[in-house]
């Protein structure tokens, strides 16, 4: 399978598996084409497109949870040696409540085991379907429904519903 109609098909489904992961655009992308330059490397045939896109899905999301996991530490390690100040500005209120709630959601997002948050990401971020889901992190589809919905009602109960600005 050409490399090339394997970068055209699958880039913009990688990035926005890794920008969901990592939230950083210059990482994602550098992620991503990570992930190509590793099955060139390792001289990688595809017997489909769909095989290509499963595998190059697994090798980005597992990339990006290292990242994240790595810089975590890095920023757990900079915070014990240096203070930071955390003053909350009083103007712009609803620009700061929306940035609340996206914080929010995105520390309970952390907080969801792993096999929960990749689903949760895969579905509703990379708009994969539950068969697409399930053939890449190995699983049935019906499992698949199954973390969805145990990761959104996790997903409330961490948030709340009084907690959230949504306007």
């Amino acid at each position: 399978m050409d490399f090339r109609k394997i970068y055209e098909a699958t880039m913009s489904l990688l990035f926005k598996v890794a920008i969901r992961v990592v939230n950083d655009p210059e990482v994602a992308e550098d992620l991503v084409h990570d992930s190509y330059i590793k099955a060139s490397e390792k001289e990688m045939v595809f017997p489909s497109m769909n095989d290509a896109t499963f595998w190059l899905i697994r090798v980005v999301k597992n990339a990006a949870l290292n990242y994240v996991k790595r810089k975590g530490r890095e920023q757990k390690a900079y915070q014990k040696a240096l203070y930071e100040d955390h003053r909350v500005q009083t103007s712009g209120e609803i620009d700061l409540l929306r940035q609340e709630t996206i914080e929010k959601a995105k520390e309970a997002l952390a907080q969801l085991p792993d096999n929960l948050r990749e689903v949760l990401i895969l579905r509703e971020y990379a708009d994969m379907n539950y068969k697409e889901i399930g053939k890449t992190l190995g699983i049935t589809e019906g499992n698949v429904k199954v973390r969805v919905f145990r990761a959104r009602e996790a997903l409330a109960k961490l948030l709340g519903e009084d907690d959230v600005y949504l306007s």
